[in-house]
């Protein structure tokens, strides 16, 4: 029982890490979906971050009632700063969707990683060993990320002929996907997005009440994201905010709950528990797994290219993910062996000495 509960601890971080990878991937999906049929992803945005703050923040207030950090002016700027990084992350992503596929926007944005990584070398969260074999290891692999999606971009090769797709025009079709305007907003997307998740884990250093901050984050983009369409939807279009029972509906109610509300909550806890770097490490799951239900649901082919690229970036997390587990080897080596200093000290002179202490 010790064991299975050892087990699971050290496990959840990686199952909440694929979890949110499937969550986001159904969501890009359908997003997808809805965009083409004409939704704007400004309302899009606004939708889905409004409705997730009413839902969460309910759930902040009493569950987090008696934890809850007192609210100071650098917090309160820090969640202002997140809901506008949130907002320019959402709808340059959506908006450079418009002009590529969803396979397609998946593969630029699994650019985050390496962004992530160097933001967070700058801000000293996260520390690299260059020296040891798992500190080259972390290195390396997230700069073979940038030639995994690389080779999605720009390696087209042969289609490859799934049953499903062979006799079905691609729904991204009338899209131009070698213009440069879709993938310089993913990329755009892609720094925002590192930012946020940088900032993010800063914020959760000193205001630990996960739940009350995802509702308040996305209180924020809401708001932020009303006026972002006010202006560049050129005012306030009753016929474009209409949602009907259809798929934008659907890509409405997914993304607000599970993404908006669900998924900032899951990165807090992944943020906490292995930081920013480890939680962008799964990103290229998602781009495996929208192309997969991309083909079956959009119809959109799949090239060779992709296909190598695909393969060139999971060998990238596996290299990653191998640095990280290292990493915290040693630390919990490190952390043994001054506990056990420490016990040797109090039974020698009856001293109390603790790891606190030592450290």
């Amino acid at each position: 029982m010790d064991f299975l509960s050892i087990f699971l601890k050290k496990a959840k971080p990686y199952m909440a890490a694929i979890f949110l990878r499937f969550v986001f991937a159904g969501l890009f999906t359908i997003a997808k979906h809805a965009l083409n049929l004409g939704m704007s992803h400004y309302i899009f945005t606004v939708y889905r971050n409004v409705i997730a703050a009413v839902v969460f923040g309910p759930f902040g207030l009493a569950f987090e009632r008696n934890t809850r950090p007192r609210m100071t002016l650098p917090i309160l700027f820090k969640i202002f700063l997140l809901g506008l990084l949130g907002v320019l992350d959402q709808n340059l992503y959506y908006a450079g969707m418009k002009h590529t596929t969803a396979t397609f926007a998946t593969t630029i944005y699994n650019f985050l990683p390496v962004i992530n990584f160097l933001l967070s070398l700058l801000l000293r969260l996260e520390k690299v060993k260059f020296r040891s074999l798992h500190g080259l290891a972390k290195v390396i692999g997230t700069f073979v990320c940038v030639g995994g999606v690389l080779a999605m971009t720009f390696v087209k090769g042969p289609l490859i002929g799934l049953p499903w797709t062979k006799h079905k025009p691609t729904s991204a079709a009338n899209y131009h996907q070698n213009s440069f305007r879709g993938p310089l907003m993913i990329f755009g997307a892609c720094f925002f997005a590192a930012s946020f998740n940088v900032i993010q884990a800063k914020t959760l250093e000193s205001y630990i009440a996960s739940l009350s901050l995802t509702a308040m984050i996305s209180a924020v983009m809401g708001i932020e994201g009303f006026i972002a369409s006010v202006v560049f939807e050129k005012g306030i279009n009753f016929a474009v905010w209409s949602i009907h029972w259809d798929i934008k509906l659907l890509a409405c109610v997914y993304g607000e709950i599970l993404c908006s509300g669900l998924g900032y909550y899951i990165s807090g806890y992944i943020l906490q528990e292995k930081g920013p770097v480890f939680l962008t490490s799964f990103n290229p799951l998602t781009m495996l797994i929208v192309a997969g239900m991309s083909s079956f649901i959009l119809a959109e082919q799949l090239e060779l290219g992709k296909v190598v690229g695909g393969f060139v970036i999971v060998v990238r997390l596996y290299l990653v993910l191998w640095g990280k587990t290292k990493d915290d080897h040693s630390i919990v080596s490190k952390v043994s062996a001054l506990n056990s200093s420490s016990m040797k000290a109090s039974s020698s002179d009856g001293s109390q000495a603790t790891t606190a202490d030592i450290f």
